[in-house]
């Protein structure tokens, strides 16, 4: 595994770092920060993380 820069609209949100296997999510914006941390099984994974975070409303204005 490697590290992987994620993008949402073009727009790089944070980057993903390998971990026991898995992928941690490392925000960089603040409308993505309630994911910081959060680990998954792939890229894929987390940018439906992003696009379910971003359109349930939860995130905070940036």
């Amino acid at each position: 595994m490697q590290r992987h820069v994620i993008e949402y609209g073009g727009i790089p949100v944070g980057i993903a770092v390998p971990q026991e296997g898995r992928l941690r999510f490392i925000a960089v914006k603040f409308h993505v920060i309630d994911l910081d941390n959060s680990l998954h099984a792939g890229v894929n994974e987390i940018k439906a993380a992003i696009r379910a975070h971003l359109s349930s409303g939860h995130a905070l204005a940036a």
